[in-house]
């Protein structure tokens, strides 16, 4: 192997994409907006691979979809930053319900009073929140998934299904993933909620971070899959002995994490301010713009894994991302408006940003209706992408007044939903089998993550008892019947003791017999009268042979029934 092609060579040329904005930041140095975010870029980049190395290289130790969930988390941190700082505007500057019911729209476009800016915020907030999700279906999910298609030619993906048709072939994703379709699909009906409050409560933070908490505490039990054949970075590192592995990916995930965090909104930031010099309306730069820098990292990671010929990987940390930005990401909004605003408080929006998030629950739900079979062909993500991309157009045009449409901006968002809801719905109903095998799948890996945590609680400590437990010879059965995977409780092997010694005391009744006959087979007979004591008639007519055999039936000796 030549010294440029050696792993830790390009673990050194990631971290060097990173260093031009380690030492920006360490010197607290200003740039220009153009070399910030050319360095900010290339630091997202460096530090995109660093992550998805640390995520490869974790699936060593703890189950798939646990590393592939801490790297969504980490991957999309800055969009929980952006958000997290519009909301806290919002809450400091006093943006409660019932101040920014009292104002006009345009007065709250044009923030020219604290309270009117205050409640732009909270709106900027729930627009970013809603931009990052769906750009993250409308080109992560349909773009990943033709690239993956077109990418076979050259990585052989054996998740790629070839097929004849026009954009028939498809990709076909691990049924593992029915656990985050399934969270994914509740939080999706639960979203449509959430704009009939008026505004995001405690009851949308409870229970939306109830469901991802509960997704995490199911996954986390999950065992440790039998690793796929890694390359390269991944592969040198899982190669590395304890308790150097698992440090090696808490500093992948640590550094990589922090560069993310840092860059991203000087990134997204940067794009920002370019866009508004060239014309670009506010509201849609927060919204597009600074949402599509955010998850940069993210396309990034999957663009990585779907080189590497891991396209259910790759949509496994998507799907991932979805769900942790559709149910955490709102659910922390209104906490960290009520942290600024002093007490508990109701995180406002208008009836636009209502209409923005029944949009994006429509738009996840008609994806969810094309997954529930667990496949995506390119046409299918054709209509992803231009559904998703002819919306955000029109939008813009009838922003710059470039057409003139019979709807407004709201009634145009309400008119992409129905579609939307439409078009989902049709799909459920042909697909209502897959729907009901998907939702089969992880209501069962619900009921193996329960039933392994009650064993793990049941399962008694080591025995201080003299007595041996049966083995495969004397109770006639390999642990391999034993229920859960060869996992017994104490009762279990108390009732499989019982049962071979039952067996064991039957045949050598049988073979005592009442008259006190010989075995057939014996070249030695015995002409004692029958004996009362099965164990002792049984063996005065034991024949010697080459493999001794014993009696393991009472009144034998422990000794005697632990040789058997």
């Amino acid at each position: 192997m030549s010294l440029l092609r050696h792993p830790l060579a390009q673990v050194g040329a990631a971290f060097a994409l990173t260093a031009g904005w380690v030492v920006v930041v360490a010197s607290g140095a200003g740039l220009a907006t153009v070399p910030t975010v050319a360095v900010s870029g290339l630091a997202v980049l460096g530090a995109s691979f660093l992550l998805a190395w640390g995520a490869e290289t974790a699936e060593k130790d703890v189950p798939r979809a646990f590393a592939i969930a801490v790297l969504a988390v980490l991957a999309v941190a800055p969009e929980y930053a952006v958000d997290a700082l519009y909301a806290w505007n919002a809450g400091a500057g006093g943006a409660t319900t019932e101040a920014c019911a009292q104002l006009s729209a345009a007065a709250t476009e044009a923030g020219q009073t604290p309270l009117a800016r205050a409640c732009h915020d909270a709106n900027l907030a729930v627009a970013n929140m809603t931009g990052a999700n769906r750009i993250l279906i409308g080109i992560g999910w349909a773009g990943i998934a033709a690239f993956t298609v077109w990418q076979a030619r050259k990585t052989r993906d054996p998740a790629v299904v070839s097929r004849d048709g026009w954009l028939a072939s498809a990709v076909t994703l691990d049924r593992e993933i029915a656990t985050e379709v399934a969270f994914l699909f509740l939080a999706t009906v639960l979203a449509f909620l959430v704009p009939l409050g008026g505004g995001i409560d405690a009851v949308d933070t409870v229970l939306l971070v109830g469901i991802y908490v509960t997704y995490i505490a199911i996954i986390i039990r999950g065992d440790v899959e039998a690793s796929e054949e890694h390359v390269g970075v991944p592969k040198y590192f899982q190669d590395w002995s304890l308790p150097w592995r698992p440090l090696v990916v808490l500093f992948l995930f640590g550094y990589s994490g922090a560069m993310i965090f840092t860059a991203v909104e000087p990134f997204a930031h940067g794009l920002e301010d370019i866009g508004l010099a060239v014309g670009v309306p506010e509201f849609f730069m927060i919204q597009w713009i600074a949402p599509l820098a955010s998850e940069s990292p993210e396309l990034i990671v999957v663009i990585v894994l779907v080189n590497k010929a891991r396209s259910t990987a790759g949509f496994n940390a998507l799907i991932s991302s979805k769900l942790n930005q559709w149910t955490l990401l709102i659910g922390t909004l209104s906490v960290v408006f009520s942290l600024a605003y002093g007490q508990y408080a109701v995180l406002p929006f208008d009836a636009k940003q209502a209409a923005e998030i029944w949009i994006t629950a429509a738009q996840s739900y008609f994806a969810l209706s094309i997954l529930v079979n667990f496949e995506i062909s390119v046409r299918e993500a054709l209509v992803i992408f231009v559904l998703f991309i002819s919306q955000v157009l029109l939008e813009f045009a009838v922003i710059r007044d470039l057409v003139v449409l019979p709807l407004s901006s709201y009634e145009l968002l309400l008119a992409y939903t129905a579609v939307y809801v439409v078009a989902g719905t049709a799909l459920f109903a042909v697909r209502r089998r897959a729907l009901k095998q998907m939702l089969g799948l992880a209501a069962d890996a619900g009921r193996r993550s329960t039933s392994a945590n009650t064993s793990a609680r049941s399962r008694p400590g080591p025995s201080t008892s003299t007595t041996p437990a049966p083995t495969p010879t004397a109770a006639g059965r390999s642990p391999a019947r034993f229920p859960a995977a060869g996992r017994t409780t104490g009762q279990q092997v108390a009732r499989e003791r019982t049962r071979g010694e039952r067996t064991l005391r039957k045949r050598v009744a049988r073979r005592a017999g009442p008259t006190g006959s010989s075995n057939s087979g014996s070249s030695t007979r015995s002409t004692s009268k029958p004996s009362t004591s099965p164990t002792r008639s049984a063996r005065s007519r034991t024949v010697p042979s080459a493999t001794p055999t014993c009696s393991c039936s009472p009144p034998a000796t422990p000794a005697r029934r632990a040789r058997c």
